[in-house]
Formats: C-alpha cells, sequence, structure tokens
C-alpha cells in the first residue's frame, strides 16, 4: 500500500508541482492550502508524511507543526521562502523533522521526503521486533550490577552508582534489552522520544559516560558493546 502524504501549500502552482511529483513516484497524496485545512486534513488521514509550508493563511506552519506534533509523530518536512536561521531552529524546536528552503530541486525533495519515510519505517520494524516483558521487572541482575527499577538504584560490587537520569534511563533500556543489538536512532527514539532534538552523537556521548561507571576497564568495554556499522550491545 503505497505511503500517505500530505502537502501544505498555499502557492496553487508549487502545490501542483509537488502533487504531480510525489504521485508520479508512486504515493498517495492530498493537498491543501491553508493551516486550519490543513490540521482537519492530517487529522482525518493521519498521513506517513507531512510536507508543510511556514507562510500559510488561517494558521502558520509553525503553529500547524506544534498543534500536530501534540497529536501525533508523524514526520513533517517544513518548507521556507527565507533561508533564515531563526527560521529553521523555530521549525525544529516545534517539532519539524527536516527543513527545506524554496527554491528546491525536485530531485532534493523527494529524496528527503523518501528518507523520512525510510527512517519511519526503520523505527517501525525496530520497536515491532523489540521483544516485550510479560511484565515490568523490579530488579536486573548482571552479577555484580544491580539495577533496582523501583527504587531507580544502580549498585556496582555493593556500591551505589551516581548515575545521571538520562544515564540510568538508558542503563535501563540496555538492560530490558539484553544481547539485542540496538541501533542509534532506535536508542533515541525510545529513551529521548521522537521530539528530541539532537542526533546520534548524544547517545554515544552518553554510553561513553556510563562506561565510565559501569565497566571495569571502560577502554575496553565488556557490557556496553559496539556493533560496528550498527549500534550498540549491552552484554550484561
Amino acid at each position: 500500500m503505497p505511503d500517505t502524504i500530505l502537502v501544505v501549500e498555499d502557492e496553487p502552482a508549487l502545490r501542483d508541482t509537488l502533487i504531480y511529483n510525489l504521485k508520479k513516484d508512486g504515493f498517495t497524496v492530498e493537498a491543501v492550502g491553508d493551516g486550519r485545512s490543513a490540521l482537519e486534513s492530517a487529522r482525518r488521514l493521519n498521513p506517513d508524511l507531512i510536507v508543510l509550508d511556514i507562510m500559510l493563511p488561517e494558521l502558520d506552519g509553525f503553529e500547524v507543526a506544534r498543534i500536530l506534533r501534540k497529536e501525533m509523530s508523524t514526520p513533517i518536512l517544513m518548507l521556507t521562502a527565507r533561508d533564515d536561521e531563526i527560521d529553521r531552529v523555530v521549525g525544529l524546536e516545534v517539532g519539524a523533522d527536516d527543513y527545506l528552503t524554496k527554491p528546491f530541486s525536485m530531485r532534493e525533495l523527494m529524496a528527503r521526503v523518501k528518507a523520512q519515510l525510510r527512517r519511519t519505517r526503520l523505527l517501525r520494524e525496530e520497536l515491532e521486533k523489540a521483544p516485550q516483558p510479560a511484565k515490568k521487572q523490579e530488579t536486573f541482575s548482571f552479577n555484580d550490577l544491580v539495577i533496582n527499577i523501583t527504587r531507580r538504584e544502580v549498585t556496582l560490587h555493593n556500591t551505589p552508582l551516581q548515575l545521571k537520569p538520562k544515564e540510568y534511563e538508558l542503563l535501563e533500556f540496555f538492560a530490558a534489552h539484553k544481547g539485542q543489538m540496538l541501533s542509534r536512532e532506535f536508542i533515541l527514539e525510545r529513551v529521548w522520544g521522537w521530539d528530541f532534538i539532537g542526533d546520534s552523537r548524544t547517545v554515544d556521548v552518553h554510553v561513553r559516560w556510563l562506561r565510565q561507571k559501569v565497566e571495569d576497564d571502560p577502554g575496553s568495554p565488556t557490557r556496553i558493546i559496539t556493533v560496528r556499522g550498527g549500534g550498540y550491545r549491552f552484554d550484561g
């Protein structure tokens, strides 16, 4: 079944061009020309991707993105006529996943559309494959490393570890998926959330900090293993 894309663009010529090119690539497309119609269509369609212009009548693209991001995790590709860093920052802060400045080539737009859809598909597949425990465990024990979920406490060699909140959440997530290769994108999605503004380097930094605390030799880790070209695997 083809992916459904909602195009929100008030310039008729550009809107028609987007519709033509997206349909030519096999997508199902619906298009509207103002912010209020965008909200109505997005809620009704639950599309796979939204191509959203910033300068719109009724409600601008920033407000549309802000409202929709509270209701759905659909990827949003924002379009703007201005090459303004403030616009880009605000667009990302309200929940856009990517940003494209006019004028742009259709080849670049199609590449970004497909990249966002591919990322969403991969994350969905990883979520479906991830084992779900029958019930929430109270503790995870890995020899001398013990994670108490109820108390949010971690001990190593019977000594309490001082972990930052995200370090603890990352360690608990690893423990719940022991032995499974986890991509950086999947970790970001599950530990930091879909609305986190950052990239996979955030995961690398927190893994490095965590290794300093839970590994006997952080330079040669035996608990949190780097999977080349993939991500990380927690071996306990």
